[in-house]
């Protein structure tokens, strides 16, 4: 595993002052990894306690220590029982509520259901939902990492910490690829046009745009604006009134803006779920001449069959960080590569516990960041 040396905070991970404690909320032992490298970074011992389980399938917590007027910090990493995860943190930050804890800051490195953040046709939006379950079940403070959508943080009535991964990535980019200086920033869309963008003024590379993939989940298509019917309907319409119609889009044939031949293409993304659209991208650039292909993500889902997916194609890493656990994936295709972010998280902590100013962490980070 990657991991960034501690030269400028690493040193004074340890000073915390007293009335800390630090939870794990997962059932599932993989999950607890992240929580256990916060906790040596930070200098202290994990809290105790039990979640596990009941043979119906109920959530049950049981806190085996006071936390009465401390800062408890809960830290949730995502596991493939998404639902399960939820509740579990729900019921541990109510557990906390009513044991009278100072304050309750959820650690979620990766927020579920964040890409449901927009409304789909007669859908919700779910991520709104969760947020107000938080909130409600005693939440107080939120330390999340490279939201879907940055709006995410408007949900809560609670402060949220959004922090950046990318220094991270960036940092990997520039210490493990050799020949980076030669490589171009690849959006695989439109859309990550922004986070591209991001990444090749930081590194002073140019940037391709990959342009008329097949419609996905994230178009216009799909959203609450095409809720009508799309054919005119002139029985429902005033006589007086003649409503004009949207024009339909059409994409045009996978075109890349830019300029990839005999370079090195690295795809940068906040989630990589779903692999085909990347597996997509990789081929386009295979035929427009790059010669090595990575992929840079924030979130590594690597739902269903990525592994082998990513193992079968043309890619030639998949770098990621350690917010979601995936350790069976890197067993399935070692193309899978991993970042420790547990460092900026420990350092979250402290400032938050200490009454620090937070600012330090999003130092360079501008508006479209």
């Amino acid at each position: 595993m990657f991991c960034v040396p501690s030269t400028e905070f690493g040193a004074i991970m340890n000073i915390t002052k007293g009335g800390l404690v630090l939870f794990s909320a997962n059932s599932n032992s993989s999950c607890m990894e992240l929580s256990r490298r916060i906790a040596e970074r930070l200098g202290v011992e994990m809290g105790k306690v039990q979640v596990y389980q009941e043979p119906n399938r109920e959530t049950r917590v049981q806190i085996q220590e006071s936390v009465r007027g401390k800062d408890v910090f809960i830290i949730q990493t995502v596991s493939k029982d998404v639902n399960t995860t939820i509740m579990e943190l729900l019921i541990m930050v109510y557990a906390c509520k009513t044991s009278c804890a100072k304050s309750i800051i959820g650690v979620i490195p990766y927020f579920p259901y964040s890409k449901q953040c927009k409304m789909r046709k007669r859908g919700s939006i779910v991520s709104k939902l969760l947020a107000s379950m938080m909130c409600k079940a005693g939440l107080t403070h939120l330390i999340t990492m490279d939201l879907h959508q940055k709006e995410i943080q408007g949900f809560f009535n609670i402060p949220v910490d959004n922090l950046r991964a990318s220094p991270f990535l960036l940092q990997y980019i520039q210490e493990e690829i050799p020949d980076y200086r030669n490589a171009v920033i690849v959006a695989k869309s439109p859309a990550s046009a922004k986070r591209a963008q991001s990444f090749a003024e930081r590194l002073r590379l140019g940037i391709a745009v990959i342009h008329g993939e097949a419609q996905d989940a994230e178009s216009d298509m799909v959203d609450g604006r095409h809720s009508p019917p799309t054919a005119k309907n002139v029985a429902a319409i005033h006589p007086s009134l003649e409503i004009p119609m949207l024009i339909p889009k059409e994409k045009p044939p996978i075109t890349v803006v830019g300029d990839v031949g005999g370079r090195i293409a690295i795809i940068v993304d906040d989630i990589i779920d779903d692999v085909d659209s990347f597996l997509a991208a990789a081929e386009t650039l295979k035929e427009r001449g790059a010669y090595k292909i990575f992929v840079m993500a924030t979130h590594g889902l690597l739902s269903s069959d990525a592994p082998r997916l990513i193992e079968e194609s043309a890619i030639d890493e998949v770098v990621v960080t350690n917010t979601i656990p995936h350790e069976i994936q890197k067993l399935q295709c070692p193309k899978i590569k991993t970042v420790d972010i547990s460092m900026i998280l420990s350092e979250a902590i402290r400032r938050i516990h200490n009454g620090e100013s937070m600012s330090y962490l999003f130092r360079n980070i501008g508006l479209d960041d």
